[in-house]
């Protein structure tokens, strides 16, 4: 069987998980920026996620799939603006973003990756 490796697992949940080559990322949400605008959150997100693909053992240029959660689907060309400057260098991957309300009212934005290792 291939191993399973959690990252930053807490009692709820782990911020990814590593089986064979492929890492699961946790949706995130901006925890450095609550209640900012969906640019600096989209942006902290971002941060935050490119360091738990690190810790996984890829990045951005591996991505496979992402999916993007807006409360306000009017935000979507401002969340936008900061994923097209995030990929712009490399092959975007497949993607769906949906209008949802999300776990509390400060976030605006969440993300979560599967990407390649």
């Amino acid at each position: 069987m291939t191993e399973i490796t959690h990252i930053d697992p807490n009692a709820r949940m782990s911020a990814a998980v590593v089986h064979g080559n492929v890492a699961y990322l946790a949706g995130q949400v901006a925890l450095g920026a609550p209640g900012g605008s969906v640019t600096e959150q989209a942006k902290d997100i971002i941060e935050r996620l490119e360091a738990t693909l690190a810790k996984a053992g890829t990045d951005k240029s591996k991505l496979l799939s992402a999916s993007i959660w807006l409360s306000d689907i009017s935000t979507f060309d401002e969340m936008n603006a900061v994923w097209d400057a995030w990929v712009k260098d490399v092959t975007a991957p497949a993607r769906a973003t949906v209008e949802s309300k999300l776990a509390a009212p400060q976030f605006t934005v969440e993300i979560a990756l599967i990407a390649a290792i």
